[in-house]
């Protein structure tokens, strides 16, 4: 009889060596299916799981959720790190009941610090197994943040339990949490646009936002009081207008020349908004739309900001097709978030005119258009004071030099009052007067038609004063 075996038999042996040294593997490199195993009393292999994901960005709200869940009487847990290449697998609550945790040891709870606002922060778990226990009941969570995937970055959370009731329960005690302990609820928040392709989703920022007062904007009478109507009066007597069926939700387009104040007064209104959640878009951010007013429903009341709106929300003949779904996202977002929202839309443009009519000339989309006009004589005259603030400006002719800044706007005016301090300072004059401005003016002017359109100027009246600015 030979000794020979056929290669049939070599490969059902070695198989089943395989299959051995697998097992052997598991149960030497990854203790977690016996920590689970200890927690619960038993196996947990046929456990139910569940599990949901959360927004990269909602980190800090996922913790405090955790934090106030664990914290409740009676509750005991304990925290449990991974060691090895964890952020090159698919770590998942399944693979470890499972023993599939290859190369994978206890080590360090992963964590990282979020900045909330004023300097505040929040250190977070990103990768980490919770063992909780709540008087016989068991549960194990499992928190993981990655940094790719089909829907890019992101949170998941997972739970086994004995019975799927309780892990179902557990998501939604989360989901409750979150919402009664948001970091975001009335703050003022910068969305910011990541680079998917390199792993970096949304992130939210806390911009820092001085207070402004109504004595620091000056505005043709009637243009502010018609934008507090819709925004500060409307939210006074909310609770009146929705008891007699009337929608909240609200939009407000400030249109006008650069430098006419709509910024500041934006940045008024946050100011006597107290309280109101406030999410900022402009620039790339624009494309986050759906974010901002998932944000803003969630945290009603709420106000969502979107700056230079026209780079999305021109009219559709004049734009490609990426540009033209952002604007079709704008409409159908503000058209989702509902009528009784308590959410207001505060909308700047340079360009009115280049606006798609479905976004400006419907109702419930934009309820008030405001026009920000250059300033009159007597409203640059008072600029004039406001920017002069701190300083001892004596003007012997004050009105040729309100004469000579016709057509501008505040924000060059602005300018003009710093340039004209500095030659006061320069001369060694304590006060700022008539010749000083009259050297601003000329410095302006050699910067020709693109200064004065960074400062918001209509050259038409500047170039009759000064016609040999655009000669040099």
């Amino acid at each position: 009889m030979s000794d020979e075996i056929t290669p049939r038999q070599f490969a059902v042996s070695y198989q089943r060596f395989m299959e051995w040294a697998m097992d052997e593997a598991r149960r030497e490199s990854s203790p977690f299916k016996a920590r689970l195993t200890e927690h619960f009393g038993e196996d947990p292999g046929t456990y139910p799981l569940t599990s949901d994901s959360i927004a990269a960005y909602d980190l800090p709200n996922l913790q405090l959720a955790l934090d106030a869940y664990l914290e409740t009487n009676g509750r005991q847990h304990s925290l449990i790190g991974f060691g090895g290449p964890v952020g090159h697998m698919e770590l998942s609550l399944a693979g470890l009941v499972h023993d599939y945790g290859f190369g994978l040891a206890e080590g360090p709870v992963r964590r990282t610090v979020v900045g909330l606002e004023r300097g505040r922060s929040i250190t977070c778990v990103t990768i980490g197994l919770f063992l909780i226990s709540d008087g016989h009941s068991r549960l194990a969570v499992l928190v993981v943040q990655s940094e790719r995937g089909f829907e890019g970055p992101g949170l998941r959370l997972e739970v086994i339990a004995p019975d799927q009731a309780a892990g179902e329960q557990f998501i939604a005690d989360m989901r409750a949490l979150m919402h009664e302990h948001n970091a975001f609820r009335g703050k003022v928040l910068a969305l910011k646009a990541g680079d998917e392709m390199m792993g970096a989703g949304m992130s939210v920022e806390f911009p820092a936002v001085d207070p402004v007062g109504r004595d620091q904007i000056v505005l043709p009478e009637g243009v502010l009081e018609v934008v507090e109507l819709h925004t500060v009066e409307f939210a006074r007597h909310a609770e009146t207008l929705r008891a007699a069926g009337w929608h909240l939700r609200r939009g407000l387009l400030l249109h006008g020349p650069p430098g006419t104040g709509k910024t500041l007064s934006t940045t008024y209104l946050i100011s006597r908004l107290e309280g109101r959640t406030v999410v900022i878009l402009t620039g790339g951010a624009l494309g986050l739309v759906g974010d901002a007013c998932a944000i803003a429903r969630e945290l009603q009341p709420a106000m969502v900001v979107l700056e230079d709106v026209d780079l999305v929300a021109q009219e559709r003949t004049a734009m490609g097709y990426g540009a033209t779904s952002l604007l079709f996202r704008l409409l159908n977002e503000m058209d989702g978030i509902g009528e009784d929202a308590d959410v207001i839309f505060v909308m700047t443009t340079n360009r009115a005119d280049l606006l798609e009519p479905a976004l400006a000339a419907r109702p419930g989309r934009v309820d008030q258009a405001v026009e920000f006009p250059l300033p009159d004589a007597d409203a640059r005259s008072r600029l004039i004071d406001l920017f002069g603030r701190g300083l001892d400006v004596t003007l012997s002719d004050r009105a040729a030099v309100v004469a000579e800044t016709e057509g501008v706007s505040p924000a060059f005016l602005r300018e003009l009052v710093r340039k004209a301090a500095l030659y006061a300072a320069q001369a060694g004059s304590p006060r700022v007067e008539d010749a000083h401005f009259r050297e601003a003016l000329d410095l302006l002017g050699r910067g020709g038609r693109i200064t004065r359109s960074m400062l918001g100027a209509d050259g038409g009246a500047l170039e009759k004063l000064r016609p040999e600015w655009d000669e040099e």
